[in-house]
């Protein structure tokens, strides 16, 4: 008996020890935890804003300046990489920047790319992306009244052109006026003039051509104003825009010239004037026409109008001859230049927005509608000698005869008149520097720049 006490007492003293200190106790079932580990947010890159502005109009000195901008509204910084290709508007690789950006969480950056180098006067391209999207490609300049693009006219370029006008002189104007009622007013008459210019060749019929005059009648002298007309795509039965009597200031003349506008329209259109249809012999790409012989090709008879134009003004008593100007677009820009060069009478000032026909040779690379056209029409011809025809037509070879003042233009995003084609022979200009004006328009296609205002820059050359 005694020893089952000792055992009991000694279980019992065993667990009263234990108990003591601490090492027995009822165990509670676990409570889960709560997880204070911070989840790192991911940035979402889909949605990333990028876009590249138009600064300093895309035109600079010597290297690009080019903004990249940059949204990023994710709640986590972000690191992103940028690229720029850049290459000659005659799509031949320059240069290929890398680099990479941190856009703060919420936050915008405009980052600037530029070249590691110098780069020579011309237009080149830019192909932007960031983090592999391609955020813009774009037109822009470098230093473009350095832009060298030398005449290439032939030995007989202005005998070429003195015969033409020679040509001219002896056609018989016979110049009709027929006026405009409804467009007239008391002050200024307008009238829807005919007559005669020169034939499709060095033989031939006379060509008929028409245009809209307007006229003083205060029987003083006034300032000339010419107007020419891009190339005619609102097609045959689109009405042509007559002149009200307007402004007494000035006497104007809207040239329609051979095949085109008042020369493409039946007579059913209802352009003020017109009695007869007018069918146009050149179909609806006049570039083509004869193309390759520069005694027959549409142009040498086209600059040969405008030159008519002059001296139907100057037929008028109200015409001061001392002061001339001409204005047009596209084909009008082109039209413009030749009016101005080939002249008997020096011009005062001309506006030739975007003009068309300019440095054949770098359009034949870089494209555009004379490119287009000239190529379809070669033919056997080689390149050289379409390039000796055309030079005869080069508006930076007419441009060698203009002293006056010039206010040009480009859209730097043109692809139809591609912007070299219009920097170089405002470039090629005997105009002292102080009387010659550009505009770019920087994201501008085939259209006019902002603030283009021809009658604010001749009023400003004496208008």
């Amino acid at each position: 008996m005694k020893t089952k006490f000792y055992l009991f007492a000694a279980i019992a003293c065993t667990l009263s020890l234990l108990g003591a200190c601490g090492c027995v106790r009822v165990v509670e079932p676990e409570q889960p935890k709560t997880d204070t580990t911070k989840v790192e947010e991911k940035a979402d890159l889909s949605l990333i804003k990028q876009s590249v502005p138009a600064t300093d109009n895309w035109v600079w000195e010597k290297k690009p300046q080019i903004t990249v901008h940059i949204e990023n509204p994710n709640k986590v910084a972000v690191k992103l990489g940028v690229k720029v290709k850049i290459s000659t508007d005659k799509k031949k690789a320059v240069t290929e920047i890398t680099d990479s950006v941190e856009v703060a969480a919420k936050g915008t950056v405009d980052h600037i790319v530029t070249t590691a180098e110098n780069l020579e006067p011309g237009i080149y391209r830019a192909i932007c992306f960031v983090n592999g999207k391609n955020a813009r490609a774009f037109n822009f300049a470098i230093d473009p009244f350095n832009i060298v693009s030398a005449p290439d006219m032939q030995p007989d370029f202005n005998e070429f052109w003195q015969a033409a006008k020679d040509q001219l002189a002896a056609v018989d104007m016979k110049d009709t006026l027929i006026e405009i009622p409804s467009h007239s007013s008391a002050t200024r008459k307008v009238y829807l003039v005919e007559m005669y210019s020169i034939p499709d060749g060095l033989t031939g019929e006379p060509v008929k051509i028409r245009g809209y005059y307007c006229e003083p009648q205060d029987g003083q002298k006034h300032p000339v104003i010419f107007h020419f007309y891009g190339y005619d795509t609102a097609g045959s039965k689109a009405k042509c825009e007559c002149p009200s009597g307007g402004s007494s200031n000035y006497a104007e003349f809207y040239l329609s010239h051979r095949g085109q506008y008042l020369n493409n329209r039946p007579a059913s259109t209802q352009n003020p004037g017109i009695t007869e249809d007018c069918i146009n012999i050149y179909n609806s790409d006049w570039f083509a026409y004869n193309f390759g012989d520069k005694n027959s090709w549409y142009y040498r008879g086209a600059f040969m109008d405008v030159v008519q134009a002059v001296r139907f003004m100057a037929t008028r008593e109200t015409s001061d001859m001392t002061k001339l100007y001409a204005e047009g677009s596209s084909q009008g820009g082109a039209l413009t230049y030749a009016c101005a060069a080939l002249s008997d009478y020096p011009f005062t000032a001309i506006a030739a927005n975007v003009a068309f026909l300019g440095d054949y040779a770098d359009a034949m690379e870089i494209g555009g509608l004379a490119a287009e056209i000239s190529k379809r029409c070669k033919g056997s011809m080689s390149t050289e000698d379409m390039l000796t025809f055309l030079s005869y037509f080069d508006t930076k070879n007419l441009a060698t005869r203009i002293s006056c003042a010039v206010m040009a233009s480009s859209g730097l995003q043109d692809d139809v008149c591609p912007p070299r084609t219009n920097v170089v022979p405002f470039n090629n200009l005997q105009t002292p520097a102080s009387k010659k004006k550009y505009m770019w328009g920087p994201e501008m296609g085939h259209d006019y720049p902002k603030g283009w205002n021809a009658m604010a820059f001749f009023k400003e050359h004496n208008l």
